[in-house]
């Protein structure tokens, strides 16, 4: 079973993009000013890229950078999208203020993708 929660993790971050997308590019359409509909494709291609990651943390191997990197880049996309997503549609502007949280959390899931590659990389053939 612990093998399985990053797969549904994956599954669930790619799944929700391409809803998200969808959802604000056809219900929002006229109901996003510039302004939302600019911070909603923001948050869409962030929760992309970052389920991508997600898949690459999951090949990065075992060990704790590994677990580091699927969680803060499952808290980031939650936090910074979240936030973006909630300010499109309106939310208060104080929201604003958590949104860097999740995007520490996409710096932190970087390096430690990045940590955890290292022993893949020093076997890798050249």
């Amino acid at each position: 079973m612990r093998q399985a929660i990053p797969a549904l993790l994956i599954g669930l971050a790619g799944a929700s993009a391409v809803m998200l997308g969808a959802f604000g590019a056809h219900a929002l359409r006229d109901v996003l000013d510039a302004r939302g509909a600019e911070l909603w494709h923001t948050a869409v291609s962030y929760h992309f890229w970052h389920a991508i990651a997600l898949v690459l943390a999951v090949f990065a191997g075992p060990g704790r950078p590994r677990r580091v990197s699927l969680a803060a880049f499952a808290l980031g996309i939650v936090v910074f999208c979240g936030t973006l997503y909630a300010l499109a549609l309106g939310a208060p502007r104080w929201v604003g203020a958590i949104t860097p949280v999740g995007g520490i959390a996409f710096i932190v899931g970087w390096l430690a993708l990045g940590w955890a590659l290292v022993p893949w990389m020093r076997s890798a053939p050249r």
